[in-house]
């Protein structure tokens, strides 16, 4: 099997990381494979946010919780150290498909480099809020922006789950 099928197969969502930093320049290369995602046009129109401060982190992390629906306590992060926050320009078409295609990247460079990862969901009601217009302010990016999605990363505290059996009647060929 070639090593992009590999890499494909093998990903998992992880739902339990380890406390450890993520050095700098693991985070630099899955930023850089999301840069590399294919976009509308040719546009490169999704940016990327990268947290690492703790007290950023999970003063995300109480937002997307409380957005989610959680009771005070829960980790919708799961304990991950890093996390990239995928935000596309309002006014892009196509924002939603390269923003999606800009976190698959990640995900499979993260587990190309030996970390595990996981897709949250609620950045599209964090960058409608309050915190979402302060996280562009403290990044310097001017403009009004739709959140995609984060990417939690760090040290996986667990196996990897198993892969579920591939659901029949997906392909069709004309």
């Amino acid at each position: 099997m070639d090593e992009v099928m590999k890499v494909i197969k093998e990903r998992r969502s992880i739902r339990s990381f380890r406390p450890d930093p993520v050095p700098k320049e693991l985070l630099d290369r899955i930023a850089e494979a999301g840069l590399y995602a294919a976009s509308g046009r040719g546009k490169q129109a999704p940016k990327i946010i990268v947290v690492t401060d703790k007290e950023l982190r999970d003063c995300i992390s109480d937002e997307n919780r409380r957005i989610g629906g959680w009771e005070e306590g829960f980790d919708p992060f799961y304990g991950a150290p890093a996390i990239l926050v995928v935000i596309v320009p309002e006014d892009i078409p196509t924002g939603i498909y390269d923003g999606s295609l800009t976190l698959g990247n990640m995900m499979l460079e993260a587990r190309e480099l030996g970390l595990g990862s996981i897709w949250i969901h609620r950045a599209k009601e964090e960058f409608e809020g309050r915190l979402g217009q302060e996280l562009l302010r403290k990044a310097g990016i001017e403009g009004g922006y739709t959140g995609i999605g984060h990417l939690a990363v760090g040290y996986q505290d667990c196996e990897d789950p198993a892969a579920p059996e591939r659901l029949p009647d997906r392909v069709y060929y004309l």
